[in-house]
């Protein structure tokens, strides 16, 4: 079992308060393309599911505020969301109360997804990099996978060793130019500054809530060698992302990937742990 350290897991609670808006700077939610992108992947693996077995049990970590949820509880999935900030755990709670398909737990320090048992699909969307562990908690998921299941992660910052030079300008200055347009840009710079000087402050949300820019992206050869070991069929996907809508328009056409999704279908049967149903919202 994974845990997600003390300075991370609080901040993401402080970033993610009641009014935060997480469509803002999220590419995957606010442009069509990257959002249908992301929404059909999803679709597709439990429609997947419910066609073999004529049932879907579905896990998401790190819902936000549900926009994914809805999608795969509409087509008849039974999902159980684990959510690291309280203030988007209640609001979840709050938007699903009608839908008894629909559980939420609060999951204060990202352990609480191994107590739920197993499921057939695993979602992490816009989550990976936001863990410092990801290989240990994707390694912790997919052993809670059923034989036959899947695994999907999007919106994945590319391992920036693996990038070349240019693609690397292209995406900051791309990034620059969207995030200098928004309210705070004082703060904004001062972030900037500080990750290219590699000085980092466990104190200041900014440096730890995005923490794939602490661990230089996330290594999408590694997750791809690992799912590999306990699913037959693994995909990566590679595409350009960034928040501006007319820089998303030329980076789909002409830019460097910069993004990265996955997809494993067909999980190798293992020893069950057992399926423990939540509570809709709740820590124990």
């Amino acid at each position: 079992m994974t845990s997600i350290p003390e300075p991370v897991a609080r901040h993401q609670s402080v970033v993610h308060h009641a009014g935060f808006d997480y469509t803002a700077g999220s590419p995957h939610l606010r442009h069509r393309a990257l959002h249908q992108r992301v929404v059909g992947t999803c679709r597709d693996v439990v429609r997947d599911v419910l066609a073999r077995w004529g049932h879907c049990r579905v896990l998401e970590v790190g819902a936000g505020h549900g926009t994914f949820t809805d999608h795969v509880a509409a087509l008849g999935a039974e999902v159980w969301i684990t959510e690291l900030s309280q203030d988007s755990a209640t609001r979840l709670a709050d938007r699903f109360r009608h839908n008894p398909a629909v559980h939420v737990r609060h999951d204060p320090d990202g352990t609480a997804a191994a107590s739920l048992g197993t499921f057939d699909v695993v979602l992490c969307l816009s989550v990976l990099h936001h863990i410092p562990d990801y290989l240990a908690a994707v390694g912790q998921y997919v052993s809670q996978v059923a034989p036959g299941g899947a695994f999907v992660s999007y919106q994945d910052p590319l391992w920036y060793p693996r990038r070349g030079r240019v693609s690397r300008l292209v995406d900051r200055g791309a990034y620059l130019t969207w995030r200098l347009g928004r309210p705070d840009r004082a703060r904004g710079l001062a972030s900037l500054s500080r990750r290219l000087r590699g000085a980092y402050d466990d104190d200041l949300p900014g440096d730890t809530v995005e923490y794939h820019v602490v661990r230089l992206g996330v290594d999408e050869e590694a997750l791809e060698k690992l799912l590999r070991e306990r699913f037959s069929g693994v995909r990566v996907d590679r595409y350009w992302s960034t928040q501006a809508g007319p820089l998303q328009w030329l980076g789909e056409r002409f830019g460097p990937p910069t993004t990265f999704g996955l997809v494993a279908t067909g999980a190798h049967a293992q020893p069950s742990t057992g399926f423990v149903p939540s509570n809709r919202i709740g820590s124990e």
